[in-house]
Formats: C-alpha cells, structure tokens, sequence
C-alpha cells in the first residue's frame, strides 16, 4: 500500500478538474499526479536517502510527498522557524537529503553533507519538465511514508515514522472517495511540516475536495482568501481561531457564506472561543480533532451534532462536552490508565493509550507500542460516562505537590471562570515544603482590572481543594504559544525560576 494511491485515484477520475490553488495557480489532479512523478525521477537521481521540505506552504508540498512515496524514501517536512543551531542538527540526522526550500540556509548550515538542494521555483520545474504520464512506478523502500521531528523540550527531537499503512488506513477510514462536490474548497492554512498539514492534503485530494493554500497565517489575509475562493471547509488551531475572531469582532468584513464546516484541534481551545465561534458562524458545522503525529493524525472527534447538543443543553454533564474532544474514532481502541499501566474507569483521570492501524508509535530510534499493540500518548484525560475524552494537559504536566498529583487543567479551567482573565496557565513550581507547588500565569482582558492575588486564591479554593491554590502568580501580557497553538509550559516555568 501507498499513499499515492489517493492522488492515483483522483487523477484517474477526474484529471483536469483541480486539485490545488496556490498564489494564484492552479493545479488539475492529473497536472499534480504528472510533477509527482517528474520529482520522483530527480529525486531516484539523486540517491538521496531522504526528500526534505523547509519552507512554508505551496504546491511543493504535496509534489514532494508524493514523489517521496514514489521514489521510496520517507518524506521530511522540517520546521523553518527553528533557530539556525537546532535545524543544522536535524539536517545532518537526515544527510544526503533531497532538501527543498530555502536553498540558501541549507548550504550555510549544511555544507559538507551531500545534500541535494532547490529552491522552491526550481524543484516545481524540474518536476514538470520531467513530468511523464507514463512514469512513475512507486518502488517499495522501507514502508515510510514520513518522518517528521517531533518538537523537543529538554532533549532531542524524536523522529516519529508514519508507513503508508499508517497513513492510508486514517485516510480510508474516515474519508470517502470523491465525496465532495467540484465547488467544496478547503483552505490549508497550517505549517507543512506537522501532521495536520499531511492529513489535510491527503483527505482533500481522497475527497478531490479543491485545497486553497495560504502560505503564512495572518487572519486578514485567511479572510481575504476565504471569501475570494468560496472556501467550504477550514481547518485552524486555536490561536489562529481566536485571531480570526478577533478581527472580526472588530469590525472586519468578509463574505463567508460558503464555509460549511471548521475543523480546529492541535491545541488547548478554551470554551469561550467556541461559544463565541458559534454565534459568529450560526450555520457552520464545528468539529474538534484531537489526534497525535504517531497516530497519523486524529483519533477522537468531537461532531457538529455534538456540538450542538452541548450548546443548547441546560445539563451541565452534556454541556461539559463542549470542553471535550469527543469520542474515539470506530478504527481506533482508546484507554484512560493508571501510573501501573491498569485499565480506569470512567470519571477517573490517567495516561491516553491508543491502538489501531493507523497508531504508528514508531520512532527511528526506538519503536513505543506495548506488546500488545498500545501507544502511550502521554497526554493525560479522563472519559465520561458516554465516552467522552477530556483532555487535562500532558501527563509529565501533572503538578506533584507533597506526593499529590494535580492537573493544571482544573487550576486553569475555574481561573478562565473569572470575567477579567483571557488565559490562564498553572504549572508546578519549586517549594521547599511541599517539593512542588502551584503557580499559575494569567492574561488580563483588555479594559479589565486584574484581580488581587487572593481573590484569585479564593476562587479557587471555592471549587477545588485548597492544595490547588497557588503559592506563586504572575501576571503576563499574553502566554507563551507554538505556530499550532500549544502551550509552551515550560516557557511558564521558567518565569517563575
């Protein structure tokens, strides 16, 4: 199995009607099918052993992957915005890569490596000049679809490998071929090189869903480009999201009347966003993705009908849910375990383990599944009683305070409560007593009075046990935040020394 056979399938159904907009060209499935193969063979030529992509989003993107899958070698979007010291060592992991992008940084960083380097302009036209019909048998390698660097915190960035298997059973369990109509168009907007970038490409092509591509996020710009393309399907993280809304809650205009269907995930979305996103777009259907990169992307899936049960129910049970990400996906099994490895019950909080042919939990350095198949995701969370995944932060993130675990979740959920506080973190801190104590960051509200640090202690008092009360708060003019939305805690750690 390969994942060319998504691009394979479109392009024999329908090979001229388009697949891709991209700074104002277009690009027909047959037209895209026709530069895969053409980079394949340049690729094949090179003897690289790996086709590397660093540079923002464009119809390179999805050449490069499948011409990776037809050459046989994975794939490897890397981070442009890593400083210069953390991209040099990532590049030589990878050396002789084909590298595609900034031609200039690579040869600085990387001179002596024998890599394969085009600019962006250059690699799209060796790919059409070489572009045959006929060409292009995939050859099998080594399975791997993709390699991509996961974001490291104190050590190295593991290399998390997606096989095509992998891929291809997220892909065909839960898109439906040529399931779109020629005038649906889903705007990309996220960074290539995560997970979410590959699986939007690969379910949009399946779909043949047209794919709007907008380089770099700016909210001003996602509007323009919205409204221009009559774009019916979007996917943002949360930060993007609220950007978006921002601006349009002051005052800008766009004609939105296509978009069906925002899909958000990659990152904590705190409730007001989404009841306010509601009331904004009244006839879009919402759906909150969670998922992981050695997952091939999204394994629970909170719907449009969830969505709006949730926001019309006076049970506080069912109207909790809109915090939720939903329920598991049917191709994938999904436990809450204690600190032993033991199954949980519902209500009860523990480590997120998934199994399922799409879970790859697979690294180039050492593989993560149990014997059994289980992946540890080490994201922490419990499940309702309808099986209804909660999310509360990373399980490394859990605050032990005197020998007691605390979520930062539940800190932060009741600070969020308070009318004058726009984001909240809760991190643990060094405390001679206890070991590890409490602190927490907040961002005041615009024209809002921050509140004194023992109102904010009461407040919580008043809806956890007292162990949850901050020893340390600071107050900041916004949180440390990645480009795909997540918290960087340990940014909030350091504040505090």
């Amino acid at each position: 199995m390969n994942i060319l056979l998504t691009l394979q399938m479109a392009a024999d159904a329908e090979p001229d009607r388009v697949a891709l907009v991209c700074d104002g060209r277009c690009w027909s499935y047959g037209a895209l099918l026709n530069a895969a193969r053409g980079a394949a063979l340049h690729i094949m030529e090179s003897g690289c052993a790996h086709v590397a992509l660093l540079d923002e989003s464009s119809e390179a993107a999805p050449i490069a992957l499948f011409a990776a899958a037809i050459a046989g070698v994975p794939y490897v979007p890397l981070n442009y915005r890593l400083a210069d010291a953390d991209l040099s060592a990532l590049l030589a992991r990878i050396a002789p890569a084909c590298v595609i992008g900034d031609a200039a940084r690579v040869s600085r960083l990387n001179p002596d490596r024998g890599h394969a380097v085009l600019s962006r302009a250059d690699f799209v036209a060796a790919a059409e000049r070489s572009a045959n019909p006929a060409s292009g048998e995939e050859r099998e390698g080594e399975g791997i679809a993709a390699q991509i660097f996961t974001s490291g915190t104190t050590a190295a960035p593991k290399a998390a490998l997606l096989r095509h298997a992998n891929l291809l059973s997220y892909i065909l369990g839960t898109v439906e071929f040529a399931s779109a109509s020629e005038d649906e168009a889903a705007l990309v907007c996220v960074p290539p090189y995560h997970i979410a970038g590959i699986a939007a490409l690969l379910s949009s092509i399946y779909a043949m869903r047209r794919i709007v591509m907008l380089p770099a996020f700016e909210p001003d710009a996602w509007l323009k480009l919205a409204a221009k393309e009559r774009a019916s399907n979007a996917f943002v993280v949360p930060t993007m999201l609220s950007r978006i809304i921002a601006r349009m809650d002051a005052g800008a205009q766009a004609d939105l009347s296509a978009l069906k269907a925002i899909a958000y995930g990659g990152g904590r979305m705190p409730l007001e966003l989404v009841e306010r996103a509601l009331q904004l777009f009244p006839g879009t259907d919402f759906t909150n993705a969670y998922g992981l990169t050695e997952t091939s992307s999204t394994i629970a899936l909170l719907g449009p009908e969830d969505h709006r049960a949730a926001q019309q129910s006076a049970e506080p049970e069912i109207r909790a849910r809109l915090g939720s990400v939903g329920r598991p996906l049917p191709t994938v099994e999904l436990e809450i375990r204690d600190d032993e490895g033991r199954p949980l019950p519902a209500g009860e909080r523990g480590e997120i383990y998934v199994r399922g042919e799409q879970v790859s939990g697979e690294y180039r350095e050492r593989k993560a599944l149990d014997a059994d198949g289980w992946f540890p995701t080490r994201d922490a969370g419990w499940l309702d009683r309808d099986g209804y995944l909660f999310l509360a932060g990373r399980a490394d993130d859990v605050i032990v305070r005197g020998g007691e675990n605390i979520s930062p979740g539940e800190i932060e959920d009741v600070l969020l409560s308070h009318p004058a506080i726009a984001d909240a973190a809760a991190v643990g801190v060094p405390s001679v007593e206890w070991g590890e104590a409490v602190g927490v960051a907040i961002v005041i509200r615009p024209d809002h009075v921050a509140p004194n640090d023992e109102e904010l202690r009461t407040l919580i008092r008043g809806r956890l046990r007292s162990s949850r009360s901050p020893e340390r708060i600071a107050v900041l003019a916004s949180l440390p935040y990645n480009e795909m939305g997540k918290l960087l805690r340990r940014e909030v750690r350091a504040l505090f020394g």
